[in-house]
């Protein structure tokens, strides 16, 4: 037990769907109704609903655990329980350690205050006391590289501040469990590169960190054990990769599909010239390899083949009848598959696949699949967005500042 810095034993969470009673008006008529409802012996409510269901796992101090699944899942669910923001319906947690957790932009702040005294009371919140933030006062501004409007009410903040400036008290704190929700996703890309290095830092440290979030890829990088949630059950604990892999291959399942369609998305399959792969090299070929199968007889079919990157974006479309092969019909029980080739010239992250069955005639999609697969793009050049373009410096002129000169000239000298 000594060991372990948070652990979750058979926790359960039951939500109730219910009206919002803005005044004693609509209240009283409501609790009456309560009060001589016949209720059921066994306890059911169609309005209840269960987000967890028999959550069990620990992590030990100085590990980084991940936590991913589908919206809804029940990842924030878990860290709320865990930051005791709300209490489980059954089962028991513990947290051993000062943790300090980072759940929602702007939680913890309040909007007329100024960045400066939101720090203050933010930190103050994570349990720091006046003298430890003064001390690291500097530390925190600098981080957020909010100088400019430090002393300017956060009502003024974008999302993108707010998070920055959030990250920076959470990450001061000085924690020994650190607890990270997707909120990271609303800073732009280099914000969120330095608060990657900042909690490995903190793991160097021997803190243990717990972060939730969509970017499969960061979560690969930084944790080397993980949980897969379904519906608000533990559908597998491990290693990272091993349950990446078991969420990718979850969306990557032969499906029979609504029974009600004509013609159905069976199969998806992404590959490189070794086999199936979810992982790429910037500008490496992909082949997507698309099985669709028939119930009644369809014509005039094409597959179409989407990506998306992180933000749902489509940045890429094509299909079958674009790229010249022509439409084709189907008859009940017959199966049409296709290959597609593509050149990865994306920048780093997580993109999606969809894949879709339809007739571009008549504007209608049969079937899709969203996501069929998610692809993760890694690029040793500085490069961002969704694309890469393989950028070179050809020419630059002007006078570099100081540091970077002695920094040039060291890798020059070889020192």
């Amino acid at each position: 037990m000594a060991d372990v810095a948070l652990r979750m034993e058979h926790v359960y969470k039951k939500f109730r769907k219910g009206e919002v009673f803005n005044s004693l008006r609509d209240l009283v008529p409501a609790l009456t109704g309560t009060m001589f409802q016949r209720q059921d012996l066994a306890g059911h409510d169609e309005r209840e609903f269960w987000a967890l269901r028999d959550v069990s796992f620990e992590v030990k101090h100085g590990e980084a655990f991940g936590i991913i699944g589908h919206n809804g899942a029940g990842k924030s669910t878990i860290l709320k329980i865990l930051s005791r923001i709300m209490k489980p319906t059954k089962g028991s947690m513990v947290v051993n350690g000062r943790l300090s957790a980072l759940l929602e932009v702007s939680a913890g702040f309040h909007q007329e205050l100024t960045g400066r005294e939101n720090i203050f009371l933010n930190g103050t919140i994570l349990g720091m006391n006046r003298h430890e933030i003064e001390s690291k006062l500097d530390q925190i501004i600098s981080f957020s590289e909010l100088e400019e409007f430090i002393d300017t009410p956060v009502k003024r903040y974008s999302s993108g501040m707010f998070a920055r400036l959030g990250f920076s008290v959470a990450a001061h704190v000085g924690p020994e469990v650190l607890v990270v929700d997707e909120v990271l996703s609303v800073g732009d890309h280099m914000f969120q590169q330095r608060c990657m290095e900042r909690m490995s830092s903190i793991l160097k440290g021997g803190a243990t960190v717990l972060f939730v979030s969509h970017n499969l890829k960061a979560v690969t990088e930084l944790c080397s054990r993980a949980m897969l949630l379904k519906k608000g059950e533990v559908a597998v604990v491990g290693d990272t990769d091993s349950v990446v892999r078991h969420y990718l291959k979850d969306a990557q399942e032969p499906c029979a599909g609504d029974e009600s369609k004509p013609v159905y998305i069976s199969q998806v399959k992404v590959r490189d010239e070794l086999g199936e792969q979810s992982t790429f090299e910037s500008g490496q070929t992909a082949w997507i390899d698309v099985e669709v199968t028939a119930r009644e007889r369809v014509q005039k079919l094409a597959v179409l083949l989407w990506l998306a990157d992180e933000t749902q974006y489509k940045v890429f479309q094509t299909s079958t009848e674009v790229l010249g092969h022509g439409r084709f019909s189907l008859r009940p029980g017959e199966t049409y598959r296709c290959r597609f080739e593509l050149s990865l010239n994306m920048g780093q992250g997580a993109f999606y696949l969809d894949v879709g069955i339809g007739r571009f005639d008549i504007q209608k999609v049969y079937d899709r699949k969203a996501p069929a697969a998610t692809v993760f793009i890694r690029s040793t050049s500085a490069v961002r967005g969704a694309v890469n373009c393989f950028p070179r410096l050809v020419e630059a002129e002007g006078v570099l500042d100081s540091q970077l000169q002695e920094r040039r000239a060291r890798a020059l000298h070889g020192l």
